[in-house]
Order: C-alpha cells, then sequence, then structure tokens
C-alpha cells in the first residue's frame, strides 16, 4: 500500500524526495515536540525528526535528530506508519519527505547532544499536537499512533 501524500504542490515548483524519520515518544501522557523558531519566520510545531544523512538508516536517523533537536536520547522502536509531506523550508527549497515515523522510547537526557539552538522542546497532550503541528503527514502519524496506543 502507498504512503499517503500530504501538502500541495505549489505550481512550477519541483519536489525532491527526501527520506526522513520522525518519531513519538511519550512522557506522562504527553508527547515530545520541538518548537522551531527560525528569523523572520512564525514559529511552528513540528515531530522532532528529519533528513537521513547519506548511508544512514531511518533508525539511526531518528536517535540522531532526537538528540540534536531535544537533548533527549531515544531507541527506535516500531516503525508503524509512513507518510509524504510536500513542502518549501524557510531557504525555499522544495521537499516531499518521504518520512517513516517511530515509536520511541526514552532513555534519557543528554544536553551535550542538542546542537539545533531554533529548536525547543515542548511536551503536548497528543490531541493538543493533532491542530498544533504545522505538516499534516505528523498530525496524521500522531493519530495512527493514538490509534495503536488504544488498541494495546
Amino acid at each position: 500500500m502507498p504512503a499517503p501524500q500530504f501538502g500541495r504542490p505549489e505550481p512550477g515548483r519541483s519536489y525532491r524526495d527526501r527520506p526522513a524519520a520522525f518519531g513519538i515518544v511519550e512522557r506522562d501522557g504527553r508527547i515530545a515536540v520541538v518548537r522551531v523558531a527560525k528569523p523572520g519566520h512564525p514559529a511552528w510545531i513540528d515531530l522532532p525528526g528529519g533528513a537521513l544523512d547519506p548511508g544512514e538508516s531511518a533508525e539511526q536517523a531518528v536517535v540522531r535528530e532526537y538528540g540534536e533537536e531535544t537533548g533527549l536520547k531515544v531507541a527506535a522502536g516500531e516503525a508503524y506508519a509512513r507518510a509524504d509531506q510536500m513542502f518549501v523550508n524557510t531557504d525555499g527549497e522544495a521537499f516531499n519527505n518521504r518520512a517513516t515515523f517511530f515509536r520511541l522510547s526514552l532513555q534519557g537526557e543528554d544536553p551535550a547532544l542538542k546542537i539545533e539552538d531554533d529548536h525547543a522542546l515542548a511536551w503536548l497532550d497528543p490531541q493538543e499536537a493533532l491542530t498544533a503541528l504545522r505538516h499534516e503527514a505528523h498530525a496524521w502519524a500522531v493519530a495512527a499512533w493514538l490509534r495503536l496506543r488504544a488498541r494495546a
């Protein structure tokens, strides 16, 4: 079954496929998100994660990205969903994130891992995250995670 496609392409713009990995970690009934604040742009909320580096697996990428964006040490569990999201980043580059979403377990905190100063960790109720997240694919992945959690 193909992954659902989210985002609307802008006419005349080409979107480069970009493998990406994101994940959900829960603590006290809330999930980790990042508030991203880039100069000259309104802040937004994303699930932690991002593009795979060359030679990196999706599992390795989500663990690395979580550390870089939040300072959290996580372990990748089950890849429970895949979804694609077209978007234009703040540098004007157009991507189609081909994302894998993972269930994650929180292993601890390591502030030395955090290197992305424009990302701030926040914990949201999953229902609140559904409306706060910037990307439709991220909201869809939270909904899929909630359904899995309810069946467990």
